[in-house]
């Protein structure tokens, strides 16, 4: 078993900066990622109720367990102005088992 097992990164879409850090900041601060990384703007591209959309958007990267998952989604959706917000998980195979440990102590249930 890896020291990795349970943990994801989440990624999630927002429609700018702003709103990506003040999604960032509640995760964190609720202890439901031990940490996130706002990347942007990016260009996204999708098909949304028939058409083509091209906008400009922030990307988080979200570190978490997975047991955390459900909850940390819910609250995205809370937090989030899109009806259908990006809410994905990715595993991580392997990493730093230091880096590793530390998102199992930063979302500890407290």
């Amino acid at each position: 078993m890896s020291v990795a097992d349970g943990k994801i990164v989440v990624l999630v879409t927002a429609p700018g900066a702003e709103d990506a850090v003040r999604i960032a900041r509640a995760l964190v601060s609720e202890g439901l990622c031990a940490c996130v990384n706002v990347i942007g703007p990016i260009r996204s591209i999708y098909r949304w109720e028939g058409k083509v959309c091209d906008e400009a958007e922030a990307l988080l990267l979200v570190k978490t367990r997975a047991t955390l998952f459900d909850r940390l989604a819910a609250r995205v959706r809370e937090l989030h102005s899109y009806e259908v917000p990006e809410i994905v998980a990715l595993p991580i195979v392997t990493g730093s088992e230091p880096y590793l440990r530390w998102i199992d102590e930063a979302t500890a249930v407290k």
